[in-house]
């Protein structure tokens, strides 16, 4: 009888025991702890045991201790999987969390974000800009790789090069990611969004896969509103099938961008420019694209609306950047004045508004 005594009270001390450990565990885990290595990137390196990790943790202060975690870690968690990578915890944090966020991996990333109408000039100046290297990359280092067309060479054989076919978006790359690798995921976004049957779509309406990026890059600089893009699309066939040329101010923009003089303003110069891209001086569409293009855009080339518009100015009453389309000339000369009285009042408000300030400016 004396030693069922005592086997009783051992194991009742061992069941409050092990009730008291996992109440401290469920504590320690549970509870959030302030670090100060919140905004501070903690890399740990592959190959690393749990046992490290948890222990460079503590050490970091990130943990409070690395006895609860391991004990947590190895009867409830899972240990294998922990992973490498460069994480910043934020501050307060429980243990439990700091497990979760090593269970999803982190990498540091530096985000890339290419606005729709990009041109090949733009994404290769920001590509310099966000990923630094040393000896420092040329612009013109990056736009050669953009030369390589065989990622696309299989949707439009005759491009010259990938303006158009670098998908607009915001991209989370390493920060040791190099340019082609950058530029290889702009033309694979791409890929995701051209549908397998608009090959035979264009072909339907008369064009190439390669003529309908080029028509959609144009739709993609004349208007940023989306359910108006078939209705500029529109405007652009008509043209076309009329013999009037474009006349689309963003391709002597992109002209004066190939020839490295754009300077922010469309000059004389860039309106009498000598190239296939100016549609003010020849018929039909540019040689290529000017500009990144959405899939918005893309569906609009595929996709005119019905009308029979071949002008459009802005539309000044909104200021949404939407615009009014017209038939006739006499029409769309009645709204390009009404635009023009509109865009020299904003110019006189802007001189106004510069002229105060430099008023203001103490000598």
């Amino acid at each position: 009888m004396k030693v069922l005594t005592i086997l009783f009270v051992l194991v009742i001390v061992a069941v409050l025991a092990a009730g008291g450990v996992s109440y401290w565990v469920y504590i320690s885990v549970t509870a959030k702890h302030m670090h100060e290595r919140s905004g501070q990137y903690i890399v740990i390196e592959k190959g690393s045991t749990p046992t490290q990790i948890v222990g460079k943790l503590a050490d970091e202060g990130v943990l409070p201790g690395k006895y609860a975690t391991l004990f947590y870690l190895r009867l409830f968690g899972n240990p294998a999987g922990l992973q490498a990578g460069e994480y910043n915890f934020a501050s307060p944090i429980a243990p439990l969390e700091v497990l979760k966020e090593l269970e999803k991996g982190e990498e540091r990333t530096v985000k890339l974000t290419i606005p729709e109408g990009f041109t090949r000039f733009d994404i290769a100046k920001r590509i310099v800009d966000r990923f630094p290297e040393e000896p420092p990359l040329a612009e013109q280092q990056i736009l050669t790789l953009m030369d390589d067309t065989s990622a696309i060479r299989d949707i439009a054989p005759e491009a010259k090069n990938l303006e158009g076919y670098m998908y607009p978006s915001t991209y989370s790359l390493p920060r040791d990611a190099k340019p082609d690798e950058i530029i290889a995921d702009m033309t694979t976004q791409f890929r995701k969004v051209w549908q397998a049957d608009w090959a035979e779509r264009a072909k339907q309406i008369g064009r190439t896969p390669h003529e309908i990026v080029t028509i959609a890059s144009l739709i993609e600089t004349e208007s940023g509103v989306e359910s108006e893009r078939p209705i500029v699309s529109s405007v652009i066939y008509n043209r076309i099938a009329k013999n009037i040329p474009l006349g689309i101010d963003m391709t002597v923009i992109y002209i004066a961008k190939m020839q490295n003089r754009w300077d922010g303003t469309v000059n004389r110069s860039d309106i009498d420019a000598d190239s296939p891209y100016n549609t003010r001086k020849y018929g039909g569409i540019p040689p290529g694209p000017i500009s990144s293009v959405s899939e918005s855009a893309l569906k609009a080339a595929l996709e005119p609306a019905q009308t029979d518009y071949i002008y459009y100015v802005r539309n000044v009453e909104l200021n949404d950047g939407s615009h009014h389309f017209y038939s006739s000339a006499a029409e769309f000369e009645k709204g390009k004045a009404d635009y023009q009285r509109w865009l020299e009042k904003e110019r006189e408000e802007k001189r106004a508004a510069e002229a105060a300030n430099q008023n203001q400016t103490p000598n």
